[in-house]
C-alpha cells in the first residue's frame, strides 16, 4: 500500500501547494504512470489543466509548483517533462527496502458488512461447469473483499421447495415407483452417486413431461405439497434436497470454495418472510391488484413509468399469480431485505457442516432447533448478488422493490455481479464424452443444457483436468516424482487451471472451455503462475541449501542503496507491478471484473521469468548485486504467493 500512500501524500502536496502559489482550489488531481520508466514514476498533467483558469503557460506554472516543493517520504525528485506535467520520480533503493517489509499488507479494517451470495445450484442434481463459473467467481470476489479489509458473510441460497427439486421427486414417485426408504437408501449407498443419479432422474422426466403434457399435473400437486410441508412428498423433497446439497459442499470444496450460511427458501416459507414484505409492499403502493387485462388476478409491480424499465416490451413484473402463489422474485424480495435488516424476522441457525479446516457452514430453520450459539447473519451494508446475466431483469424489479419500499440507499447498495454461460470446444466435449452432432462439432462452442441432459458434470470434468495434469507431471518431471506426490501435483495444477481460466476472461463474455488452454504451462494460464512461483522459491532454497545470504533480512535491508544507476529498469518494473498491485484488486472489486487481478498477475509472472534468465542471483559474485537481485526476486516471491492465495490457487512445493 506504499505506493497507494504515497499517491495520497503528492495529491495533498498539490492541492495546498496551488492554493498557496496561485489561490486556486483544485478538486481532483490525477496521478499515474508515465509511458516510460526514464520519465519517472507518477506523473500529472495538473499545469495543463490549471493553464486557462490562471492564464499562464503550462510549463511556467509547473515549474513554479516544482521549485521549492516538499516531497514526500520515498520520492527522490521532480522534474518538468513535455508541454508541463510534473513527474516525480520514486527513490529506487529506499522504496524498495520499504515495499519488501509490507508487500501484499492488506488495508486497515473496515466495519462495513458485505452479503456476497454465490453458487446457488437448484439442489436436484449433481453440479455442473456452468456452476463453476459462479463460484468460482464468487469466492474469488470474497477473498479480496476480505483482504481489502471488509466484514464478508458468504451465502449460497438454496431453492429447496422449487420446480427442480419437485421434478426429481415427481420422477422417484411416478417414474421409478420409490418409497422413501428406497430413496434414503440411495443416498446413504457408500459406493453411488446420488446425484449423479438424480441428474439421470431430472433429464427422464424433463423428456416425460415433452411425451405427456397431462403428467405437468403431478408437478403442481407436489409443488403445492412441497411449500405445505405435507406428507411423504414433502419428506421426500428434503432428503433429496439436503443430500444434494452435501455433494455440492463436497464438489465445490475440491476448488477451496467455503460457505458461511446455507439460507433455505422453504425457511423463508415457513416464516413467512414474504407474507410481512407483501404488507410493506401493499401499503407502500408498490404493487397492484389487477382488476381486469391479461394480468387479471396478479399483484403486479408496475415498472413502465421508471427509467430502468423504460421502453422494455412488458416491464411489469407479477408478484403473486391469480391462483395466489407467489412468484421467485416475490420471495427474492423479501430475502433481500433480510439480507439487509429491513424485516421485522429472522431465522434460526443450526449446524450443517464443519470443513477440514474447523470453518462451520450454518443453515437456516423454521423449527425449534436452532443453535443458541450460532453467529449473527443478516444486516449488511451492502448485498451483492453473483447471477448470471439472464437474471438481469429480475435482479433490477428486485432492486425497485427495495427502492419503492423508500430504501433509496439499500437499492443502490444491491449490486448484481453478472456473467456470461460456460460452453464446451468441440474437442473438450469430445474427450469428456458428450455425443455431439456434426453440426455440434463445427460450431464454435457447445452450449449446455440442463433440462436435456446435456451438460458435463463439475466433478467429472475436475476428475479429467486431475488425470491429464498428473500424467504431464509425471512425463515431463526432471526429477521422479512418486505417485502419491503426482497425484497431489495433478490436483493442485487442476485447480489452478480451473479457476484461473474461469476468471481470466471478462465477466460478460461467453467462455468456451478448452482443456489443452487452460492446462498450458506456458502465457496465459493458473500452471504458469503456478511455475513461476515455484521458480522464485528453488532460487531460495537454493541459496539457502548453498549457504548464500541474500540479505534481505531486516539489518540488511537497511543498508539496501539501489540507487538509479545501480538497479535496472526491468529490475524496478517487477517492483513497481507489485506495488500498484493493491490498487489493481482494489480496481478489479469496485468494477466487478476480476479479470484486472489474473491480468496484472500475469504480467508480473512475465517480467519476473524475463528477469530471471537476464539477472542470474545464485552465481552473482558482487554482494551488493546480489542483493538488489535478491530483494526484487524476493517482492515477486511475496507478492505471488498473497495474490495467488486471493484467487484461491494453490502454490505446489515443486513442479
Amino acid at each position: 500500500m506504499i505506493l497507494e500512500q504515497i499517491t495520497d501524500e503528492l495529491t495533498e502536496t498539490l492541492r495546498s501547494r496551488v492554493l498557496t502559489l496561485f489561490g486556486h482550489a483544485v478538486d481532483r488531481v490525477v496521478l499515474q504512470a508515465p509511458p516510460r520508466l526514464t520519465m519517472g514514476d507518477l506523473a500529472t498533467p495538473l499545469p495543463l489543466e490549471l493553464a486557462k483558469a490562471l492564464k499562464r503557460k503550462p510549463r511556467e506554472i509547473a515549474e513554479t509548483i516544482r521549485h521549492g516543493i516538499a516531497l514526500p517520504h520515498l520520492v527522490a525528485s521532480v522534474s518538468v517533462e513535455g508541454a508541463g506535467y510534473l513527474n516525480f520520480h520514486l527513490d529506487r533503493g529506499a522504496f524498495t527496502a520499504a515495499h519488501i517489509r509490507s508487500v501484499m499488507a492488506p488495508p486497515l479494517p473496515s466495519s462495513e458488512r458485505v452479503i456476497v451470495e454465490h453458487t446457488n445450484i437448484n439442489p436436484n442434481k449433481a453440479a455442473h461447469i456452468g456452476h463453476l463459473r459462479n463460484a468460482v467467481l464468487g469466492d474469488s470476489l470474497v477473498r479480496c473483499l476480505k483482504w481489502l479489509g471488509y466484514r464478508v458473510e458468504t451465502q449460497n441460497y438454496i431453492d429447496d421447495t422449487g420446480v427442480q427439486v419437485a421434478d426429481v421427486v415427481v420422477g422417484f414417485q411416478h417414474l421409478e415407483s420409490k418409497s422413501l426408504a428406497e430413496v434414503q437408501a440411495l443416498v446413504d449407498d457408500p459406493g453411488g452417486r446420488f446425484d449423479y443419479y438424480c441428474w439421470d432422474v431430472y433429464s427422464r422426466m424433463t423428456g416425460y413431461y415433452a411425451d405427456h403434457p397431462e403428467s405437468q399435473q403431478w408437478r403442481r400437486d407436489t409443488l403445492h405439497r412441497i411449500e405445505q410441508h405435507e406428507g411423504e412428498t414433502a419428506r421426500l423433497a428434503s432428503i433429496v434436497a439436503h443430500a444434494i446439497v452435501r455433494k455440492h459442499i463436497a464438489t465445490m470444496l475440491r476448488l477451496g470454495i467455503e460457505y458461511d450460511l446455507l439460507p433455505k427458501e422453504s425457511d423463508i416459507i415457513r416464516l413467512h418472510f414474504w407474507d410481512r414484505a407483501f404488507e410493506l409492499l401493499k401499503r407502500a403502493r408498490a404493487v397492484v391488484y389487477e382488476e381486469a387485462g391479461k394480468h387479471q388476478g396478479c399483484w403486479v409491480m408496475k415498472l413502465e413509468s421508471t427509467d430502468e424499465f423504460a421502453g422494455m416490451d412488458e416491464p411489469d413484473k407479477i408478484l403473486v399469480r391469480s391462483n395466489g402463489t407467489v412468484t421467485y422474485t416475490g420471495k427474492d424480495i423479501a430475502y433481500q431485505l433480510w439480507k439487509f435488516g429491513l424485516l421485522d424476522r429472522t431465522f434460526g441457525y443450526r449446524k450443517f457442516y464443519t470443513y477440514p479446516d474447523g470453518h462451520r457452514l450454518w443453515e437456516t430453520t423454521s423449527g425449534d432447533d436452532a443453535a443458541a450459539d450460532a453467529p449473527r447473519f443478516g444486516g449488511a451494508r451492502r448485498v451483492i448478488n453473483v447471477i448470471d446475466t439472464r437474471q438481469a431483469y429480475l435482479q433490477k424489479v428486485v432492486r425497485e422493490g427495495l427502492r419503492l419500499l423508500g430504501h433509496k440507499q439499500q437499492a443502490e447498495n444491491s449490486i448484481h455481479f453478472s456473467y456470461e454461460m460456460v460452453a464446451l470446444t468441440p474437442a473438450t466435449a469430445l474427450a469428456l464424452g458428450l455425443q455431439m452432432s456434426e453440426e455440434d462439432a463445427s460450431r464454435a462452442y457447445v452450449e449446455m443444457s440442463g433440462r436435456k441432459g446435456l451438460g458435463v458434470k463439475a466433478d467429472d470434468l475436475m476428475d479429467e483436468m486431475e488425470k491429464k495434469a498428473t500424467e504431464a507431471v509425471q512425463a515431463n518431471a526432471q526429477d521422479a516424482f512418486s505417485s502419491a506426490e503426482a497425484s497431489t501435483l495433478g490436483r493442485q495444477i487442476a485447480v489452478a487451471a480451473l479457476r484461473y481460466f474461469m476468471l481470466k476472461y471478462g465477466r460478460n463474455k461467453v467462455i468456451a472451455f478448452d482443456f489443452n488452454e487452460a492446462l498450458t504451462f506456458e502465457g496465459d494460464s493458473g500452471p504458469y503462475l503456478q511455475y513461476s512461483t515455484v521458480r522464485v522459491n528453488n532460487i531460495f532454497n537454493k541459496m539457502r541449501q548453498r549457504g548464500v545470504d541474500p540479505m534481505i533480512d531486516d539489518a540488511s535491508l537497511d543498508r539496501l542503496t539501489l540507487g538509479e544507476q545501480t538497479i535496472s529498469d526491468e529490475m524496478w518494473e517487477l517492483v513497481r507491478l507489485s506495488a500498484d498491485l493493491p490498487s489493481q484488486i482494489r480496481r478489479a472489486v469496485d468494477s466487478l471484473e476480476l479479470s484486472i487481478l489474473t491480468h496484472a498477475l500475469l504480467e508480473i509472472a512475465q517480467k519476473f521469468n524475463s528477469f530471471y534468465h537476464k539477472y542470474p542471483i545464485l552465481n552473482e559474485k558482487d554482494d551488493g548485486e546480489r542483493q538488489r537481485r535478491a530483494a526484487c526476486a524476493e517482492v515477486f516471491r511475496r507478492t505471488m504467493t498473497a495474490a495467488l492465495e486471493l484467487l484461491g490457487i494453490p502454490v505446489p512445493a515443486r513442479m
